[in-house]
């Protein structure tokens, strides 16, 4: 990581320019918003205006479009409630858990909302350039059929109007949180579906994750005048406003006779915006690397107070790892806000709770920023690819924390053992679903999550094992240079590896992602002549580093090339000789070699003695000659 790669600042000019992409007749839609919005905090509702200039930028001539309404999953009998009941492990935050005849019950939040308690978003007078379109409302879906085809090329402008009712607080968004912040504003506007070169992304609103279309925000919020905003972009009028917002020396004060302010906000090339507010925050304003506005908003509670002044200097450490490691944030502002039910990533921000220890503080910290890298800015399909985000961004995040947190003074020799352990007690577990399945469609919470954050982070771990660790760093800077702001998948990731190491690695993603099949390999027999037989027992192959331990002390270690590669890797241990020997082709079970000394001299034999390979047995993946 000490070389970094020369990315040049993304000019926020307004106009998204995909061509970095080096995929050959790469196209993505562009979606410009312009809304004003009107919040009665006494009753938690909402109306607004949007006008969205929509380019078509595909070969396809569009008659319909789709938004999401993410509000109206809020309500009991929606999808979202449905799921709750039937699966089998129900996100807590949730569920209310109680006692029936000493059975435990576990009940839908969702499904016992009243009236003035759910979420809705309702649409009306939608017009496509001027004249009213057909709609239809399914779930948390808005179908449009268009007054006229949209072809290829060419931009138009939907107009409509819109009011919402904030939900109480279950998921991300809604009112008054467990913690007291009065607005978790997330999920909360009509949003445009995705279109690419896979079709339609109309994915209706269970729990999960996101897909978007990137495009310019400007952004009116009418609201209490004692409540402060943080959100994405920039504000407009911080010298109207104030609430800390306004320049060094500036002292804004509003009339006893004004009630509410307009905030206003643009935020460039982003695909989404978030926004939170209370009557109490605190705002605390530091500036970070590049110039970058680090926002700090939470509740004035005097028992975190400190915690959450502690944590704001380490954010600005975390911006600069962040900006070595994989490359250039391109705004100018950052903002941490209290709110939601956990950590949630969003454009500019993220909404986290509060009442934390400094190292809960951080750690939240570290992982939603990292994810405005990785969902904000490359932006993979997370309904699809959720590993890709959720996996690279608890990796980097993971290592930021080793670097600046680390665990009691000192750094970890591996600070991702936990996420081996965890694929591990999945994969024992026997309810492991290919990490290709839909966000939305796996049996379980646990699953999910396991699949996304662990085996996602050890899918670059242990590509750092296949093709060394300065190759594996220099591919994340790589692809993020090639592929941010162009909504990568899964094979511009392994092309990116693949152009910065030159192995061929289209294997290790097919069966490392879109199967179940795991890794383990086992000494099989040492012979008294020093001829060792390895076997494979797993269904996928791999490169194999071995390292021998002579009862003298000496070593030596031997590299068992996999084929599929076509390549060799450099020695993980400059300091041990290393014999490179013949490929183990994966059809054959079983693999000789001989060392340099009988067994009688063997003290001990380790396959992979870095542990970043992922086999589930370690048990027969070493030798010890026995006392």
């Amino acid at each position: 990581m000490k070389k970094i790669f020369g990315l040049f600042l993304i000019a926020l000019s307004g106009v998204i320019n995909a061509q970095n992409n080096p995929n050959p007749g790469y196209w993505q839609q562009q979606a410009d918003y312009k809304m004003e919005v009107w919040m009665d905090v006494k009753s938690f509702q909402y109306t607004g205006t949007q006008i969205l200039e929509y380019t078509n930028n595909s070969n396809d001539t569009l008659k319909k479009v789709f938004y999401h309404l993410f509000p109206n999953a809020f309500q009991p009998g929606s999808e979202m409630d449905i799921r709750l009941q039937t699966i089998t492990d129900p996100d807590k935050r949730m569920i209310k858990t109680f006692k029936v005849e000493e059975k435990e019950v576990k009940e839908s939040r969702i499904a016992t909302l009243k009236p003035d308690q759910i979420g809705y978003l309702k649409i009306s007078n939608f017009k496509h350039e001027g004249v009213v379109a057909s709609t239809k409302v399914v779930g948390t879906i808005l179908e449009v059929t268009l007054v006229k085809p949209l072809l290829p090329k060419s931009k138009t402008t939907f107009s409509l109007d819109f009011d919402g009712q904030v939900p109480e607080q279950i998921r991300r968004s809604g009112r008054n949180s467990s913690e007291g912040v009065a607005l978790s504003m997330t999920q909360w506007y009509p949003k445009i579906c995705e279109f690419d070169f896979e079709g339609w992304h109309a994915d209706p609103y269970i729990g999960r994750e996101f897909h978007g279309v990137w495009g310019n925000y400007d952004v009116k919020i009418s609201i209490d005048k004692n409540y402060t905003i943080g959100a994405s972009g920039y504000l407009q009028n911080k010298n109207e406003i104030g609430h800390g917002y306004q320049d060094t020396g500036i002292e804004v004060k509003h009339s006893k006779k004004t009630k509410n302010l307009t905030w206003h906000f643009v935020a460039p090339m982003v695909h989404d915006f978030a926004w939170g507010a209370d009557n109490n925050f605190i705002h605390d304003k530091i500036i970070g690397e590049n110039g970058v506005e680090l926002h700090f908003l939470y509740k004035n509670d005097p028992e975190y107070i400190k915690n959450w002044k502690d944590m704001q200097p380490k954010t600005a450490e975390l911006l600069s790892f962040f900006n070595k490691a994989i490359g250039t944030y391109p705004y100018k502002q950052y903002s941490v806000i209290q709110g939601g039910d956990g950590g949630m990533e969003y454009a500019m921000c993220t909404l986290i709770t509060g009442k934390r220890s400094l190292p809960s503080l951080v750690g939240v910290t570290a992982h939603e920023m990292a994810h405005s890298w990785f969902q904000q800015i490359l932006a993979t399909n997370e309904s699809k690819h959720e590993w890709m985000d959720e996996g690279f961004t608890s990796f980097i995040s993971d290592l930021a924390m080793n670097e600046i947190m680390p665990n009691k003074n000192k750094k970890q020799d591996n600070p991702f053992q936990s996420a081996y352990n965890n694929y591990f007690a999945m994969v024992a577990g026997g309810k492991e679903q290919p990490q290709s399945t839909h966000a939305d469609r796996y049996d379980e919470n646990k699953v999910y999550g396991i699949s996304s954050y662990s085996k996602g982070t050890v899918f670059l771990t242990q590509l750092g094992y296949l093709i060394g660790s300065e190759n594996m760093m220099k591919t994340l800077k790589r692809y993020y240079h090639d592929y941010k702001f162009t909504h990568p998948t899964p094979n511009d990731f392994k092309r990116s590896a693949e152009r910065v190491s030159g192995a061929v690695l289209d294997w290790y993603l097919v069966d490392w992602t879109q199967t179940t099949s795991t890794i383990d390999y086992g000494i099989k027999e040492i012979k008294d002549d020093g001829k060792v037989i390895l076997e494979r027992i797993g269904r996928i192959p791999m490169p194999l580093d071995i390292l021998v331990v002579y009862e003298d002390d000496s070593m030596e270690s031997f590299y068992v090339p996999n084929p599929l590669m076509r390549f060799e890797k450099e020695n993980p241990y400059p300091q041990i000789k290393r014999t490179v020997l013949e490929g183990w082709g994966w059809a054959y079970p079983t693999f000789e070699f001989s060392v340099s000394k009988p067994k009688s001299a063997i003290k001990a034999i380790v396959i992979d003695p870095s542990g970043l390979m992922a086999d589930v047995n370690k048990e027969n993946n070493y030798y010890e000659k026995v006392r």
